[in-house]
């Protein structure tokens, strides 16, 4: 089984991409929703933090996102250091729900910081997928509801497009000029071929 990472700058629409692949009947993991569960749900992830930022990072409907916030996309150093926390936790949870599709060709891990939290070395294959800056701006801006000094504040703290294209196995253009189904179809293609021989 060949495990494929698929990454993207916040407003490449990575998520779409992966919807994609699930309706091709690919198993997709999302490491970033994954997280917010251990946030939210692991008692020594819970308390490691109320003991670095006080009790009041959680509330009792669960961690404190206001006060998250304004930690980590303010600071890359705090930000790099709840993600410490919670990525080998993240990993666990990839390497144990992997074992339970050995049956298919391939599976995904969807994850924003694929390549910062070197998670991608796990993988065989990692997938970028890429848009300009100013689409993606505008996309998260209509999605999230927020302004433009919101959105920069979150892109500051992800690597470089550039430098993630570095890193990347394969490239997908979602700039809405391209279509995305014909390119998923064909690294899906890829892959599977891949996977049989060997």
């Amino acid at each position: 089984m060949i495990r494929v990472g698929i990454t993207g700058g916040i407003g490449s629409g990575k998520t779409v991409v992966c919807k994609i692949f699930q309706r091709l009947g690919v198993p997709v993991f999302f490491a970033d929703d994954e997280a917010k569960i251990i946030l939210n749900e692991d008692s020594e992830i819970k308390e490691q933090l109320k003991q670095i930022y006080g009790r009041d990072i959680y509330t009792k409907n669960g961690i404190n996102k206001a006060r998250l916030a304004s930690i980590i996309f303010n600071d890359s150093s705090e930000l790099e250091k709840i993600n410490k926390l919670i990525h080998p936790k993240v990993r666990d949870r990839f390497f144990n729900w992997t074992s339970k599709y050995t049956a298919h060709p391939y599976v995904i891990e969807e994850a924003a910081v694929l390549f910062e939290s070197g998670a991608y070395t796990d993988l065989d294959i990692n997938v970028l997928v890429c848009a300009s800056e100013e689409l993606r701006i505008k996309r998260v801006m209509e999605r999230d509801q927020v302004d433009r000094e919101n959105v920069l504040s979150r892109m500051k703290n992800q690597m470089s497009e550039e430098e993630k294209r570095k890193l990347a196995d394969k490239i997908i253009n979602n700039d809405g000029e391209q279509m995305i189904i014909p390119q998923v179809l064909s690294i899906d293609e890829q892959i599977k071929n891949r996977s049989t021989h060997g």
